[in-house]
């Protein structure tokens, strides 16, 4: 194995060791190599503060990349050089940072909801749906199992989250009809998989050593599993996944197209329509903040922006004219 490939396959290591999410350990790797490779193919052991500070300027003066990237890039290198190398960096000097713009949420109104919904059919009505009446993102969705989902009380547990902080949300009266004829048939299908001899998915954690037998259970299947069952290429076993989430991101994307609705709407699009109408309802901010699982309210006042008609509720002189002028075409 060349010292490349040990450096990457340490760095696997290392974050599945710290139980980094596997979307963060495929980032991390990636910005590792894309630093090996600025750096000619030199060991990161050979390379310092200087190196890493040169790879991030880089990126912001010639890629012209987003704060966001520039900073999970860095994340990156960190965790190379402190968890992986354990030769933590010190400062960097002369580093430029990428300039951070505010950007305000794209929002639909709750006719351009319906509008969307009104394109989409089968599963992914299902899971936009899900994203709507609940305020999931759509991975928090893709990742729900069969016990997550209490038809019962309309609730649905969102353990798999963004920050780690498992929470409560609500799930839509309109859904539990619908939501239980899907799972019917995922539960069809899960059992000719069983007489298969392949029924069982991956669980979290250690508890496929805890519990053997709990991969296999209805309770620990998917909600929206995959069409296709695919060869897991740790164990060599073939499970059926999770439904990709490209899947779902392009039946809304050709949604919001053939709706007509001149936004630059996506999956995500319902979470901020979902904390948007709550707001307007009437609902307090704390109660959409635990809804949403942010951390920080500060992070849920965003959403107070679209309560405010005209910019802060200000109305424009032009709408207490009497009698406006009509415009002349010249």
């Amino acid at each position: 194995m060349s010292p490349k490939s040990l450096l990457l396959h340490a760095a696997r290591y290392k974050a599945r060791a710290r139980r980094l999410s596997p979307r963060t350990e495929r980032a991390y790797v990636g910005w590792i190599r894309r630093f090996v490779r600025f750096h000619g193919l030199r060991h990161p052991r050979e390379l310092g503060e200087v190196e890493v500070a040169a790879f991030l300027n880089h990126l912001v003066v010639e890629r012209r990349v987003a704060a966001s990237t520039q900073s999970q890039a860095l994340c990156a290198l960190l965790f190379l050089y402190r968890d992986v190398l354990e030769r933590p960096l010190g400062r960097l000097q002369e580093l430029r940072w990428a300039r951070a713009r505010a950007r305000l949420p794209v929002v639909l109104t709750r006719e351009e909801v319906e509008r969307v919904l009104g394109h989409l059919t089968g599963t992914p009505w299902l899971v936009a749906m899900v994203l709507y009446g609940g305020g999931l993102r759509l991975l928090e969705c893709l990742q729900l199992r069969v016990k997550d989902v209490d038809l019962a009380r309309g609730e649905v547990r969102v353990r798999d989250t963004k920050g780690g902080r498992p929470r409560v949300t609500v799930l839509p009266a309109v859904l539990r009809e619908p939501l239980a004829r899907h799972l019917l048939r995922v539960r069809a299908r899960h059992r000719r998989d069983l007489l298969r001899g392949v029924g069982d998915v991956v669980l979290p954690g250690a508890l496929a050593v805890k519990y053997p037998g709990a991969a296999r259970e209805w309770a620990w299947q998917w909600v929206f599993p995959a069409a296709r069952q695919r060869v897991d290429r740790e164990t060599g076993a073939r499970r059926r996944h999770h439904l990709h989430p490209s899947v779902i991101q392009r039946a809304v994307k050709a949604a919001v197209e053939r709706s007509g609705i001149g936004k630059r709407a996506t999956c995500h699009t319902l979470r901020h329509s979902f904390a948007t109408h709550l707001l307007e309802q009437g609902y307090d901010i704390r109660t959409v903040q635990e809804l949403l699982g942010h951390k920080d309210v500060r992070t849920t006042m965003i959403y107070t922006h679209v309560l405010n008609r005209g910019g802060r509720g200000v109305q424009s002189p032009a709408d207490r004219l009497k009698q406006p002028a009509s415009g002349t075409q010249g």
